[in-house]
């Protein structure tokens, strides 16, 4: 470590404390690793400020020094955005120790949190007070609210509630220069000119760092309902669907698909996790209904639909949730999704969305491209049907992936069928996780010129030296040359 860079580990510790600087790397080995393995970086230091003005005196810093700013919340990402480069000036921002559930008002039906808490605490503080916070995701006991919002995560609960970006009132945030920015407003209606805070959500923290934020609360599911579908094609689970809207309106809170190859890749890869129920069909629909009135029986109209399912030759066979325990199991199947892939070889992963009546297109023609042109991969999917995300993921095994060069080539063939199986269908290649790292040469790809424009020209303009977690989203990025010296 040069004498500079041990000025600039002394500079941090100044502000936040040396016990919240980490330098070594093996200390640092959780930080610049993204959750796949698949990108790894260095930084100079990783710090974890205790305030947003800690956060803001950091950013002053790292700006002063021409430092690259990567700001990292539960590291779950699958895109690689919160993971730094390899060049020798990053500074990774953690906000581990901002936990606190600042104002929960179960008037107004808010919360407020700083961001580095929890998803899981957040429903549970949420549920303290008899109220739910409807964000669900697979990686729920990690994650961070600041990662949930920097990159507009979705799960499994946007077909009634939306996602992050319909549950975020207010937001308070540090720009790149170290101001900081107070959206923190906890009120339903504010048309006072642009509305600034959405320039944070979905922005992968390259225009700054969420530090906290207020989010709807929501009255909390008092009864359920819950079944599993076999069916032989994926246009049945949107006719299934069509009928489910007409019967019981919103109450249909959640729609999940999975082919049965997705499912056999859980079963073989994750011991923990029992399948519920026999693999005798290509695409499995899970069906849940919820309502906030207590004592309501949701089992009697559910079952009325399937059994006009069924009738229609919809679906081949219908398991009803007859506990809790038993819905447990069916949606443990559903969020070992990643896990379970991780763990069976190379991912290569799609995040598409496509108009509703295009899904089953989408799905046959992506399929039957990808084995034409890659018949060594195993092509498994999964996703939320009800909003047009479905995920496409060609598992390759790893012993094929050894090379470097033969597997990017490998993985842009793929990329290049998905998008423009995307394209043709109406879509757009990112529903949820984002661009990050792995989708920037794709966006560059597939997005509209002005689109790329407008959002080079915000970029720009919030941070002009391009520091501020760079090379994320754009596949290329012109930063302020720098040296040791200068740090």
């Amino acid at each position: 470590m040069t004498g500079s860079f041990q000025n600039v580990l002394a500079g941090l510790a100044a502000i936040v404390g040396d016990n919240y600087v980490i330098d070594s790397a093996p200390d640092q080995e959780p930080y610049v690793v993204d959750w796949r393995g698949r990108y790894r970086g260095r930084a100079v230091a990783v710090v974890k400020p205790g305030s947003t003005a800690e956060v803001a005196a950091v950013v002053r810093y790292c700006a002063d020094k021409r430092l690259s700013i990567v700001p990292q919340g539960g590291n779950t990402g699958m895109c690689g955005a919160a993971t730094p480069d390899d060049s020798a000036f990053n500074v990774v921002i953690r906000l581990d120790r901002m936990r606190r559930v600042r104002d929960v008002s179960p008037l107004a039906n808010t919360i407020t949190v700083e961001a580095g808490c929890i998803l899981a605490e957040v429903q549970a503080a949420a549920a303290a007070v008899d109220r739910h916070f409807p964000l669900s995701l697979g990686a729920e006991g990690s994650c961070q609210i600041g990662g949930n919002i920097s990159t507009n995560a979705g799960g499994t609960a946007v077909l009634r509630y939306g996602p992050m970006r319909d549950l975020v009132l207010g937001l308070e945030a540090v720009l790149p220069d170290g101001r900081i920015f107070n959206g923190l407003r906890a009120l339903r209606k504010d048309n006072t000119g642009y509305a600034l805070k959405q320039l944070f959500i979905g922005a992968e923290g390259t225009l700054g760092i969420v530090t906290a934020a207020v989010l709807k609360l929501f009255a909390p599911p008092r009864s359920s309902a819950l079944a599993l579908l076999k069916l032989q094609r994926v246009d049945h689970a949107l006719q299934i669907m069509q009928r489910l809207r007409g019967a019981v309106g919103d109450r249909l809170g959640s729609l999940e698909m999975m082919s049965r190859s997705q499912i056999e890749a859980i079963a073989a890869t994750v011991p923990h996790v029992a399948i519920p129920f026999e693999l005798t069909t290509p695409w499995y629909l899970i069906v849940e209904l919820t309502d906030t009135l207590a004592g309501i029986d949701l089992n009697e109209p559910l079952a009325a639909v399937l059994s006009e399912a069924l009738d229609a030759g919809l679906a081949e066979d219908a398991v009803l949730a007859s506990s809790v325990a038993q819905a447990k199991a069916i949606w443990a199947v559903r969020h070992s999704v990643s896990e379970g892939n991780k763990r069976s070889g190379y991912v290569v992963s799609h995040d598409s969305v496509v108009p509703l009546e295009r899904q089953a297109a989408f799905v046959a023609n992506v399929e039957a491209r990808i084995m034409a042109a890659v018949p060594h991969a195993r092509v498994v999917m999964h996703g939320h049907i009800g909003d047009g995300n479905i995920h496409v993921i060609a598992l390759i095994d790893r012993d094929r992936c050894r090379d470097p060069d033969a597997t990017a080539a490998l993985v842009a063939k793929i990329n290049e069928i998905v998008d423009d199986e995307t394209a043709a269908q109406g879509g757009a290649i990112s529903a949820e996780h984002g661009i990050g790292i792995t989708n920037r040469d794709r966006l560059a790809r597939v997005a509209d010129a002005l689109d790329v424009d407008l959002m080079r020209g915000i970029k720009q303009l919030l941070d002009p030296n391009g520091l501020m977690n760079p090379d994320k989203i754009f596949a290329s990025e012109r930063r302020t040359t720098r040296s040791a010296g200068a740090a």
